[in-house]
């Protein structure tokens, strides 16, 4: 089992992906936790591909993060691609109360040393997204599906309580 989560930030991502980790018993990988070094250091990009390129190697895993460079990879290697298609406002109010509830401290899903802050860029990032980033992630995702990957696209929290729901019966 190789499950890729991607979306928009404040989308769920990581919170499905502990929860799928839950029921399957698989490797949990959050990205930011691999990009970002102490003081919000950016890992090369070479040494970000190796590390993805080590992860997608082994037989079961669940990755959540987007990192857009880099996404290919993920895409390749898993079975399952799960979409959280998530409305602005929602990724935009959930990044938000996730900041505001977690300011200076780290998140279990960032790396140590990475304390949350109040980053303007980061919301102005959420607020595009749809513009920017998710055109992207439609052409990847269509050509996904011909290639045999199980592509799911959720689109609310309640689609998301299903997919759960489904998932642990098929477990």
């Amino acid at each position: 089992m190789r499950i890729a989560i991607i979306g928009s930030p404040g989308s769920g991502k990581s919170t499905l992906a502990r929860q799928l980790g839950a029921i399957t018993g698989c490797e949990v990988v959050h990205l930011d936790r691999v990009f970002w070094k102490p003081g919000w250091v950016e890992t090369s990009r070479t040494q970000f591909v190796l590390a993805q390129q080590r992860l997608v190697e082994k037989d079961a895993w669940i990755i959540d993060g987007n990192y857009g460079s880099t996404i290919e990879i993920r895409m390749r290697a898993a079975d399952t691609i799960i979409w959280l298609d998530v409305p602005r406002r929602i990724c935009l109010w959930r990044a938000l109360v996730r900041t505001i509830r977690n300011r200076g401290q780290v998140r279990t899903d960032m790396a140590p040393g990475c304390p949350e802050r109040i980053d303007l860029q980061f919301m102005q990032y959420i607020w595009r997204f749809p513009e920017r980033e998710r055109p992207r992630l439609v052409q990847l995702l269509a050509c996904a599906q011909p290639q045999g990957k199980n592509v799911v696209r959720l689109t609310t929290s309640n689609e998301i309580y299903a997919y759960l729901g489904s998932f642990q019966h098929e477990v």
